[in-house]
């Protein structure tokens, strides 16, 4: 990593319910493709904070800080752009019913099947969602872009 290259930490969130996850599919003007719902992490915040706000902004979900498991790490590394940490977690309790709150970025919310993700589900949300299917604790990824 280049002296002047950063590391953004980034916080990703699986819901699971009945085998299914939650991905949220962009509106067309932002790719069109199913990503995952988080964010960065602010200055003043930790890391589950992050999470909690993040998906409530997202999709509307509350979620309780004692529902949340830290499941995944990785690191992707980008050509482009700043390398990233990524903490993944998981929650299969929450309240309410999960839409897209942000639909200038986001046009549905859609529970699918880890095994059978749609084609244009973004290279790296496929990564992550592959390292939980197996669950791995840590990854490694290269983005060219």
């Amino acid at each position: 990593m280049a002296n002047n290259a950063k590391l953004t930490i980034i916080v990703r969130m699986f819901l699971e319910r009945e085998g299914e996850i939650l991905l949220l599919k962009q509106t067309t003007r932002n790719g069109g493709n199913y990503t995952m719902i988080g964010g960065k992490i602010d200055a003043d915040e930790m890391a589950v904070t992050a999470l909690i706000r993040e998906c409530f902004e997202e999709t509307g979900i509350v979620l309780k800080e004692k529902k949340l498991k830290l499941i995944h790490v990785a690191n992707r590394a980008r050509k482009l752009s700043n390398n990233e940490l990524i903490l993944v977690f998981r929650a299969k309790k929450w309240k309410g019913t999960p839409q897209p709150k942000e639909t200038k970025k986001f046009k549905d919310v859609v529970w699918l099947d880890p095994n059978a993700l749609p084609k244009n589900t973004l290279p790296f949300v496929r990564h992550l969602v592959k390292q939980y299917i197996k669950g791995k604790f840590y990854s490694e990824y290269f983005d060219p872009a």
